[in-house]
Formats: C-alpha cells, sequence, structure tokens
C-alpha cells in the first residue's frame, strides 16, 4: 500500500515536470529569428541608449559577443581580429556587445581602436538583459562575479540574425573569430 502511495503522488509530478520541460524555449538564437527590439544597450554613457533592432533595420552587419571587456582573449584576438580584417568594410556595420558598463566599453574601444578608423562601434550590456533575450548568458560567477555573454558572432540582415556562431565552450576563440564569421 505505501508502494502504491508513492507511485500516484509521483505520477503527477512527473506529468507536470514534462510539461515544464516541453514548454522551455529554444536553446539560443538561431537564424531567422529578429534581434531583440530593446533599448538596454549603451554606447559611451548612460544616456546614449542603442537598439540594435533598428540600427539594423535595412542594413547588413556583425554583432559579436565577448564574455568581458579588457579580458585577454578579447583584447588580444577577438576583437582586434574583426578591427583589422581586410572585409571588415564589406561587412556593413559591426557591433561589440559586451557585459560591462558604457565607460568600460568605450575605454577598451579607444585602448582597441584608438582612431575610430575601423568604424566598429562598443556597446555596453551593463543588465545583461541584450545578452539574455539572446539567451546567450553563462554563470562566469566564479570569474568575472556575475552573468556574463557567452563569446559569439551574429551575421544580421534587415534586423534578422542571418547565421550564428556560438564558441561551444562559451569562452574560445575558435568558431565565433573574423576568420570565420567574414571569411
Amino acid at each position: 500500500m505505501f508502494a502504491a502511495r508513492r507511485l500516484t503522488t509521483a505520477l503527477p509530478r512527473a506529468v507536470a515536470q514534462r510539461a515544464l520541460f516541453h514548454n522551455t524555449r529554444a536553446a539560443f538564437v538561431k537564424a531567422g529569428d529578429p534581434l531583440p527590439d530593446l533599448d538596454v544597450l549603451v554606447e559611451g554613457s548612460p544616456g546614449n541608449k542603442v537598439n540594435l533592432a533598428k540600427e539594423f533595420q535595412g542594413k547588413k552587419g556583425v554583432i559579436v559577443g565577448t564574455p568581458a571587456a579588457f579580458s585577454p582573449a578579447c583584447s588580444a584576438t577577438h576583437v582586434p581580429g574583426y578591427i583589422n580584417h581586410p572585409k571588415l568594410k564589406d561587412a556593413g556595420q559591426v557591433f561589440v556587445v559586451s557585459v560591462n558598463d558604457p565607460f568600460v566599453t568605450k575605454a577598451w574601444g579607444t585602448t582597441l581602436d584608438p582612431s575610430g578608423a575601423s568604424g566598429v562601434r562598443f556597446l555596453g550590456d551593463p543588465t545583461g538583459k541584450f545578452t539574455e533575450a539572446l539567451d546567450l548568458t553563462f554563470d562566469s560567477t566564479s570569474i568575472f562575479g556575475n552573468q556574463r555573454s557567452k563569446r559569439y558572432a551574429l551575421r544580421i540582415e534587415d534586423g534578422k540574425v542571418k547565421e550564428v556562431f556560438v564558441e561551444p565552450d562559451n569562452t574560445g576563440v575558435n568558431v565565433s573569430t573574423a576568420e570565420k564569421v567574414l571569411g
């Protein structure tokens, strides 16, 4: 009798958990998805809001997501690869997004591209809401103290994601390099 009662109470719980599983949203952003229409990204100062869904209306380009401004891989290879790539001008608009405040991303951009000649724009995602809307966050508490962005690149056309390049280990520099994204 005890076993029968345990089975009858466990069964509804299992069905409820299965329903929750099937109602979860798909894993991160994919080709064809529209960009999140959010006014949460900032450029240079907190009052300078940038909405990438609007920026890319009728335009093409690339969004480069990084775990942290000034981190070694981001500063030494990932972002400089885009700034110095020979096909950068053909890529359209290029934005680097990091879960940092706008002052940090502005300083980082000035460090990596002092003259601003590349045209690459550096945006802070201080609350992580843009990155979260793309489902590209990961728990980096042990390294950075909070949720951060996976390393990725998105090719965009007319406000929609055309191609997705997400590092499988969140922080590596392989599938999202300028060479793989821009050719």
